[in-house]
Order: structure tokens, then C-alpha cells, then sequence
């Protein structure tokens, strides 16, 4: 249901009967890890012009590995919360689990 680096692909699936009968899969909810506990692998200054995404493919690779750097940055839930602050000392992970 989701690419292997989403941050869901490694959340149990669960799954519920309505009262017709009809199986309706869903994901278990994800909760944040707490940022302050995962292995650092480095620090990047925000720049003007920054994005989560350029940060992400540039460090980790993968563009759409942004969640990494939201979950290792105080758990922000909105990439939003993380941009457009120049001077900004973004936390990476290592890992994102």
C-alpha cells in the first residue's frame, strides 16, 4: 500500500468489520519518535531557499525521506514548522524508525 521509505510502510496493518460484514483494512496509528533519542548523523544549517526535500535528497539521498528530518527536529508533525527559518539548525537521523 505504501513505497518502502514512506514513513507508513513499516506500520502494522489492522483491520475492523462494519456490521454489513464488509472488512475495512487500515494502518495502526503512527507515533512520533522523540527526535532527541535517535542517532545523529549530522546537522545542516537552513539556508534561504531551503526545502525539506532538497535537504533530504541531498544528505539522505531521497527527496521523500523529509520525514526523517521532521521526526529527528522536536517531532514536528508539518514540514512547514522546519522552513523558511535561515539559521536553523536542522537535525538528521540516521535512521528513521
Amino acid at each position: 500500500m505504501f513505497e518502502l521509505n514512506s514513513r507508513y510502510a513499516q506500520i502494522e496493518d489492522a483491520s475492523i468489520t462494519t456490521e454489513q460484514g464488509e472488512i475495512v483494512k487500515y494502518k495502526r496509528r503512527r507515533f512520533l519518535p522523540d527526535g532527541t533519542k535517535m542517532t545523529l548523523l549530522q546537522e545542516v544549517t537552513i539556508t534561504a531557499g531551503d526545502r525539506l526535500d532538497n535537504i533530504s535528497g541531498r544528505v539522505l539521498g531521497d527527496s521523500e525521506l523529509f520525514w526523517r528530518i521532521c521526526d529527528a527536529n522536536n517531532n514536528a508533525m508539518y514540514p512547514f514548522d522546519l522552513v523558511g527559518k535561515v539559521g536553523t539548525v536542522l537535525r538528521i537521523a540516521s535512521q528513521g524508525r
